[in-house]
């Protein structure tokens, strides 16, 4: 009595040997088929990983089953395809592919078929993924994404190449110096744009409002990212720019703080979040929790039991009963989204700006044997109010748009110092203004990227308007 699986091979082979009129020459075809049919199933079997632990009775009677594939079950069907497309591959493409090579593509094309941030990465790539959080990596300094097919910046980061060179958020790259990049998976690209500090690459991109595509040539550098800058405003008010959620970021903002309240008391803060793309997850919570002293901050939802988290505020809050205001725009992801919403839903910061990126997605960083690991999404992240980032976003309380501002030339009036004969300022002396141009000489570097910000003020609108609004929930109060 032959087996399920004799029996349809059996029924494949009398089929191919149709017109053989000889029963014995037929039972000898049969035969050498059945084992041929064997051989190569094996094969396949072996080349495809996969299948692991799959019986043969079992596959025979899939190829007799056409029914869906109940939940818990191995879809032996599309087993099969895979196999048999694995061998079609290795045995007619017209250059030669090992199996390591097919395997490891087979992998990257099931995880980038999931969604943008599922990934496979290789051991070069799950090292720069451990760099990055660090602070330190080598390359543009640029954070990316897909977008129908191209490279699109999510933001440059700040004081890298790429932002000095004047690659923007939203920009879509479609070439990598000569390179196509319709074709290349995400990793791929960002391995073409990774190279040694100090070389060249010509970044062909597509922006919005321009109608030809831009060429912009960006030296690469080992990138050192400052996560947290913080800068006094005039009259009290701060202002503390975060970058990127780093691990030691919470610490950074706690150091920042500390100079601006050296300065003297606060009467409000600034917390530009704006074309941050994210990042460690407790950083979110740190800071979160520096503006929280209670109550739910974030939580995610998955599949899996280890993917259902809360994170709550505790007493330790850092900023306390100043008001703040949160800048954010489309370059604002991930991370930066779970502050914003934390403290819009908890009532405890206006926000100000654009609608954010819509990264609500949980990614978990899964090491494999030999250096390798995946980035799987296994969870979607919650605001305190139950509201999800995904696709969607943080709306803010107040919309402003990024506009640039310039200054009106007006006409020159009259003044006291234009009159002949006039009074000189007692207070400031020729010697006193000699002094000040020697003391710009022997400005600091921290004293001159104070001078930057100054100027970075009065160009940046969204920021002016935030300060605005500061100022005028502080006259209100005083009330």
């Amino acid at each position: 009595m032959p087996s399920l699986l004799q029996s349809t091979h059996l029924r494949a082979a009398q089929s191919r040997t149709k017109g053989l009129q000889s029963s014995q020459f037929q039972s000898r075809s049969l035969q050498a088929a059945l084992q041929q049919s064997k051989k190569s199933l094996a094969r396949k079997l072996v080349h495809g990983t996969l299948l692991m632990g799959l019986c043969w009775s079992q596959f025979a009677l899939a190829a007799e089953d056409p029914k869906p594939t109940p939940e818990g079950q191995l879809p032996l069907n599309e087993l099969r395809t895979f196999t048999e497309v694995l061998d079609r591959i290795k045995n007619a493409y017209v250059e030669p592919v090992d199996d390591k090579t097919l395997l490891e593509n087979a992998i990257k094309g099931m995880l980038s078929e999931l969604d943008p941030h599922s990934a496979f990465l290789e051991p070069d790539a799950f090292k720069d993924l451990q760099v990055s959080t660090s602070g330190e990596f080598g390359g543009l300094g640029i954070e990316v994404g897909m977008e129908d097919g191209f490279v699109k910046v999510v933001t440059p980061i700040d004081d890298t190449p790429a932002q000095q060179a004047g690659v923007e958020a939203g920009d879509l790259i479609i070439k990598l110096d000569d390179n196509a990049v319709k074709g290349m998976s995400l990793g791929e690209a960002v391995k073409v744009m990774r190279g040694k500090p100090g070389t060249d690459i010509v970044l062909t991109i597509i922006r919005e409002g321009e109608l030809e595509p831009l060429k912009i040539t960006v030296t690469r550098a080992v990138i050192q990212v400052k996560s947290v800058r913080g800068y006094p405003i005039d009259d009290g008010y701060g202002y503390i720019r975060i970058s990127q959620f780093q691990v030691h970021t919470g610490q950074n903002f706690n150091k920042a703080m500390d100079k601006l309240e050296a300065e003297g008391p606060l009467k409000g803060l600034i917390l530009d979040l704006r074309n941050n793309p994210g990042g460690v997850l407790d950083a979110a919570v740190d800071i979160s929790n520096a503006f929280l002293d209670d109550g739910l901050i974030v939580y995610t939802k998955g599949r899996i039991a280890d993917s259902e988290l809360k994170f709550n505020a505790n007493e330790e809050t850092r900023v306390k009963d100043i008001p703040v205001v949160v800048l954010v725009n489309g370059g604002s992801a991930s991370a930066s989204e779970i502050v914003a919403g934390a403290l819009q839903d908890r009532k405890r910061a206006i926000i100000m700006g654009t609608n954010t990126f819509g990264k609500g997605s949980v990614q978990t960083i899964l090491p494999l044997h030999n250096n390798r690991a995946l980035k799987l999404t296994t969870a979607r992240y919650y605001t305190p109010n139950g509201r999800t980032i995904q696709a969607q976003g943080i709306v803010p309380d107040i919309v402003v748009e990024a506009s640039k501002v310039t200054k009106l030339k007006s006409r020159k009036g009259f003044k006291e110092s234009d009159l002949q004969g006039h009074l000189e300022n007692e207070e400031k002396s020729d010697e006193d203004q000699a002094n000040a141009k020697n003391e710009d000489k022997n400005k600091t570097n921290q004293e001159k990227d104070s001078d930057r910000f100054r100027e970075f003020l009065e160009k940046d609108f969204q920021l002016r308007e935030a300060i605005n609004l500061l100022k005028g929930i502080h006259i209100h109060q005083t009330f």
